[in-house]
């Protein structure tokens, strides 16, 4: 109820401001539009900034922020039995398998190490379609099965179709294999866990038999891609406060990101099973982002479904590009937006509904973002005068407003890690940390254009049936051409260009506030050429641009991987620097 108010009042308060500051020259039909759109763009900035608010109060006021979330984990000592039985799921299509045993040997010999190797099985469920790899893999993971043969079960199961997707796969091995197990975690292709957090999930789970879905936070994987480097840098700001805050009030119905979790297998099963969209007699539909649709039947079922804000429980490789990350981000869109026929599902709880709304407003604001830029440009240059279009004072205010709640996730943390010792120095120390966030506010506000772009021709093209299937991701550093980046961006870049340019013949003051949503779009093609440049992302790396904690005190099993972000991490920061 308290978050409900706060977002209430906060989202009345924007639009009565966006109401007056567009007052001057009369309140025509341009106006309404503009405040429409403005008012679609809300939703998702206003949650981030009370959860980063709330994350920051019990950041800075509470002595265990973990425990103010979830009093269950702060009673885990880790030195209890590991009694339930668990399965850990390793869902991959079309990946190297090469990598993933990489990722996954450290975990394996942790479990042996504390002796509950007995305790798991690994199950590795592909759905590879391409014959080569999936030749390669079952190579790979019969080795990786004689290795570990009496220390830490291996199964290795590939499927010939693809059918549901990732939720299909596990599904599959719910209805073969579910029912000898009391949980499973769930991993990704490119996910890293330790043993240690899989035991302190596990041993959560069989403290609090309510609990049906317990999720980790994931942080992104030490890269030496300059895209990945200044990506993982924000998200790791941005994701702490965000996630803290939503923690305290979601509660019992927390996110599931579906992968780094554990699941109770029993209710999972019986309960989460997801139907199928449609079909016209030949081909079904199926769920692309199934996970928060299981987390809101669980959550229905009378379980509980919470996630534990510790940064130590995992890892994933974010892609190396921008070119692979919108490929990647477009998948996300598709599947947020077929949420809207879940919404009227019976026995959901408010929050459920709340968090399915949510999802998919985050990508209906993109189209809303670059209404405003289109519509706003076109309003403000052809007013006669400025004023005439808006007020000044009111138009600043109403911007610096939207610019600190927009920012206010990244900047609530960067304060947190400011204020504490040891935080500043895991990061490299004050004066890194501080050119790395300011790197970091340049890199958003370039990127973040370039993706509601991206979501507005995307979502376009769905009205008119297009899709994206569910395909392997490049992981690996790599350039990208010119040729690429032009097939891929050119919208975005005339669409920023045309903007700026009218802009600047009609209204040149109109310019620099233009710069938030056509500034990146205009540069698109150099901004995705230069962040994948690979002696770029070297040289980031030595000198510590979008320096990670790992980097600065590197934990064994990242060590253990032999990652170059981390073996080319610029020295320790002296103390004084502190």
């Amino acid at each position: 109820m308290l978050f409900a108010v706060l977002f209430a009042l906060t989202m009345a308060g924007s639009l009565a401001l966006a109401a007056l500051a567009l007052a001057p020259g009369g309140f025509g039909f341009v106006d309404i539009t503009l405040l429409a759109l403005f008012a679609a763009t809300l939703p998702w900035t206003v949650a981030g900034f009370w959860n980063a608010v709330i994350g920051f109060l019990i950041m800075r006021l509470s002595g265990d922020p973990i425990a103010a979330i979830m009093p269950a984990a702060a009673h885990i000592r880790g030195d209890e039995p590991v009694t339930a039985s668990s399965a850990i799921l390793l869902c991959i299509r079309n990946e190297l398998p090469e990598r993933m045993i990489r990722n996954l040997e450290p975990m394996l010999a942790g479990l042996d190490a504390a002796g509950f190797g007995e305790r798991f099985h690994l199950y590795v469920l592909s759905d590879t379609s391409d014959a080569g790899i999936a030749g390669n893999e079952e190579a790979c993971f019969a080795t990786l099965a004689a290795r570990w043969r009496d220390r830490v079960a291996v199964t290795y199961r590939r499927r010939e179709v693809n059918t549901g997707y990732k939720a299909g796969n596990i599904r599959d091995f719910c209805e073969r294999w579910g029912g000898e197990y009391d949980f499973a975690v769930t991993l990704d292709a490119d996910s890293l866990m330790t043993a240690d957090a899989i035991l302190r999930l596990v041993r959560i789970m069989q403290a609090d038999s309510r609990l049906g879905i317990l999720q980790g936070l994931v942080i992104g994987l030490p890269s030496t891609s300059a895209f990945a480097r200044v990506f993982q840098f924000g998200m790791r700001l941005g994701m702490r406060s965000y996630t803290i805050g939503s923690a305290w009030w979601q509660g019992d119905c927390g996110p599931y990101w579906g992968h780094n979790a554990v699941l109770r297998l029993k209710p999972f099963i019986a309960h989460c099973e997801l139907p199928v969209l449609s079909g016209n007699g030949t081909e079904d539909r199926h769920i692309l982002s199934h996970d928060q649709i299981e987390a809101a039947l669980m959550r229905a079922a009378g379980y509980d479904v919470r996630v534990l804000p510790r940064e130590d429980l995992g890892w994933e490789e974010n892609p190396p590009t921008l070119i692979e990350y919108i490929r990647r981000d477009l998948r996300w869109c598709q599947g947020n937006m077929q949420y809207w026929r879940f919404l009227a599902l019976p026995g959901l709880k408010p929050v459920s509904r709340y968090q399915l709304v949510l999802a998919i407003l985050m990508f209906i604001g993109s189209p809303a973002w670059i209404g405003l830029l289109v519509l706003g440009s076109l309003a403000a240059a052809f007013s006669g005068t400025p004023v005439q279009f808006i007020r000044p004072d009111l138009g600043m205010m109403l911007l610096v407003c939207v610019l600190v709640m927009w920012f206010s996730p990244k900047t609530a943390t960067a304060v947190d890690v400011l204020l504490r010792p040891e935080l500043r120095r895991a990061y490299g120390g004050a004066g890194l940390f501080i050119v790395n966030y300011l790197i970091e506010t340049v890199y958003s506000i370039v990127l973040c254009p370039i993706l509601w772009l991206g979501h507005t021709i995307f979502l376009a093209g769905l009205l008119f049936g297009r899709e994206i299937g569910w395909i392997g991701q490049t992981r690996d550093d790599h350039a990208v051409p010119f040729t690429l980046a032009l097939r891929n961006l050119w919208p975005h870049s005339l669409l920023g260009c045309a903007a700026l340019g009218l802009l600047a013949m009609y209204q040149p003051a109109a310019v620099p506030y233009a710069l938030f949503l056509a500034g990146g779009l205009a540069v698109a093609i150099p901004f995705a050429m230069m962040t994948a440049w690979p002696f770029l992302g070297s040289l980031a790396a030595r000198v510590g641009i979008g320096r990670l904690p790992e980097e600065t005190v590197r934990p064994d099993v990242l060590l253990s991987l032999a990652l170059p972000a981390i073996e080319s991490t610029a020295p320790l920061p002296r103390p004084s620097s502190v």
